[in-house]
């Protein structure tokens, strides 16, 4: 689930939106993160590090190089993300966060963010660890 992104003509998603506007996002991400009901409970008060660790992953995640990698070591992000409880709300909500960040960030292009959307889709579906209130919990893992 932490492999980087495919090559496409214009090369990697890295390259084609760039160490800045990747930085812009992480920042606007988490202003919008830490003022939602759901998800700021769920964070540390100061986001510093949880920001510079989402800057690292997200180099990697989109074909740069393997920040997180070297200063964390590997991902292991649904691990890494067991203790608290992730529901398909709060994945919902997380999503929406990163939406909204993506639209306010100029500096990435419309197709780099729907490819960059489209797979953090799928790593917030993988995140859920939590069934919301009143479900069944399927998850046999």
């Amino acid at each position: 689930m932490t492999a980087p992104l495919t090559l496409t003509e214009g090369g990697s998603l890295y390259g084609r939106i760039g160490p800045e506007a990747l930085a812009a996002l992480v920042t606007r991400f988490y202003a919008r993160v830490a003022a939602h009901p759901d998800l700021a409970p769920l964070f540390p008060a100061d986001l510093t590090h949880t920001a510079e660790k989402q800057l690292a992953f997200l180099t990697g995640f989109t074909g740069g190089p393997p920040l997180y990698h070297q200063r964390f070591g590997h991902p292991r992000l649904r691990a890494r993300h067991l203790p608290f409880p992730i529901t398909p709300a709060r994945a919902r909500a997380w999503l929406a966060c990163m939406n909204a960040a993506l639209r306010e960030t100029p500096e990435i292009g419309e197709a780099e963010a729907r490819e960059l959307y489209a797979a953090l889709s799928r790593v917030a579906a993988h995140m859920v660890n939590t069934p919301e209130e009143g479900e069944p919990n399927l998850d046999n893992s």
